[in-house]
């Protein structure tokens, strides 16, 4: 598992993940992705386009950080899964914890909305 991550000019932390999300792949990037999480009001765009793979292991580290995320005010949303990593996230009721979107313009723009 490999990540990649950068900050956008608006200040949105841009997490690209590429591989698997299984116990392997979760092991190599855990604490590197907590890391991008931790702060106040922090702002999290997770590309899971190169995602092939997404384990029960992997949904628990979204959903941890995730809720790490919003109580410290901050949001994470999801960008452009594949459609077998879409169906999990669906079938596990993720989009109701993380929401779900296809283009990068419609993430920022939910992530910068005052809430």
């Amino acid at each position: 598992m490999e990540l990649h991550a950068s900050e956008l000019d608006n200040g949105i932390n841009l997490i690209k993940l590429t591989g698997k999300l299984d116990i392997i792949g979760v092991g190599e990037i855990e604490t590197k992705f907590a890391g991008y999480c931790a702060g106040n009001n922090v702002r999290m765009i997770v590309d899971m386009s190169k995602v092939d793979f997404l384990a029960s292991i992997g949904i628990r580290l979204l959903t941890v950080n995730a809720k790490s995320l919003a109580s410290r005010k901050g949001k994470m949303v999801i960008l452009n899964p594949t459609s077998e990593v879409q169906n999990i996230l669906e079938i596990t009721g993720i989009p109701a914890i993380i929401p779900i979107y296809s283009n990068l313009e419609s993430a920022e723009t939910v992530l910068l909305a005052k809430t």
